[in-house]
């Protein structure tokens, strides 16, 4: 695995791969939500994307990026769900096998997805080092190539390709926003836009009852992710040195919201859309509505992640705080 930053070059590379697998998905718009919102919204709809989310662009360019060599026993991760979907179908696409750690409080609806994609999973406290010492095991066991689900260089140009898209369709966008979890999807955000035109902004999202992000960049240290209590489920994890370099040299801010606000935005979407969308695709929404001075009047592209949601624990209609 590579630990250089990466370059729009390597982002326009990756899609070469990720075209081949990948859907490409649709941008919405909705003259209500802008109406409603002071905006102009561009939603890149990832929750279309196979597995459901943004996931499988950098899995696929990772597995497909392997040689014959480094792939023969497999592929190993550690996921909430979305990346250990993503790598289990795109290792089956290739043909080889895929072990994944997911948190014994993952999802059901991700549990499901993975198990349905072939996986062999191996399940975990849901800590970050739980996480961690579990995969390392699995893969002293398996052989497996480890697929980090953002500390990999090939993963982060493959999320990168999401923007491509974006602005391969709409080029004069003032904002793009995407959320914040261990930082591959705003990583690879920021890599292709910036190059693109370094004019546009780009914002991260992030709950604020796990805003290690947010901390991380303004006193300039990484801190882990410990402990977070929010819905947005697959926003748990903390930045690490590849993606906290990416983010702290080129990303213009990291908006934090609420729970209730994270909520409020995806009870629009479903409502006015017609778009369901899980908690973590709703965080940038949801800072465009807690924070509209950054976006009132201006043209916004939106990475919508995911739409990955229990529907037997859906929020609506619940207290949150």
């Amino acid at each position: 695995m590579s630990t250089q930053t990466p370059s729009i070059e390597n982002v326009v590379k990756a899609y070469e791969i990720v075209k081949r697998y990948a859907n490409r998905t649709p941008i919405h718009q909705s003259h209500s939500v802008n109406s409603i919102l002071s905006t102009n919204l561009f939603l890149k709809c990832e929750n279309f994307q196979k597995v459901g989310a943004f996931k499988f662009r950098g899995a696929s360019n990772a597995v497909f990026s392997l040689s014959d060599e480094e792939a023969k026993f497999g592929v190993t991760t550690h996921s909430s769900g979305n990346h250990a979907a993503a790598l289990a179908l795109a290792a089956s696409m290739r043909g080889i096998p895929s072990f994944i750690v997911m948190p014994e409080n993952a999802p059901s609806i991700k549990k499901k997805a993975v198990e349905g994609y072939g996986a062999k999973i191996t399940f975990c406290k849901p800590t970050q080092k739980e996480r961690e010492d579990t995969q390392a095991r699995v893969q002293k066991d398996t052989g497996a190539a480890f697929i980090h689900p953002y500390n990999n260089f090939n993963v982060i140009c493959g999320q990168g390709t999401a923007s491509l898209e974006l602005l391969e369709e709409f080029p004069n966008l003032d904002i793009v926003i995407a959320p914040v979890g261990g930082g591959g999807l705003l990583s690879g955000t920021l890599t292709y836009v910036k190059g693109f035109n370094p004019n546009i902004k780009v914002y991260g999202a992030e709950p604020i009852n796990a805003d290690d992000a947010f901390r991380s960049l303004r006193d300039k240290t990484i801190y882990p992710s410990v402990s977070p209590k929010t819905i947005a489920d697959g926003l748990l994890t903390s930045l690490c040195e590849l993606t906290y370099e990416i983010i702290s040299t080129k990303c213009d801010g990291i908006l934090t919201v609420s729970e209730s606000g994270i909520v409020d935005a995806m009870r629009l979407v479903w409502e006015r859309m017609k778009i369901i969308i899980e908690p973590s695709s709703a965080v940038p929404i949801a800072a465009i509505m807690e924070h509209p001075q950054y976006f009132t009047g201006k043209r916004v592209g939106v990475i919508i992640s995911g739409g990955n949601v229990d529907l037997d624990g859906l929020p609506f209609g619940k207290s949150n705080s």
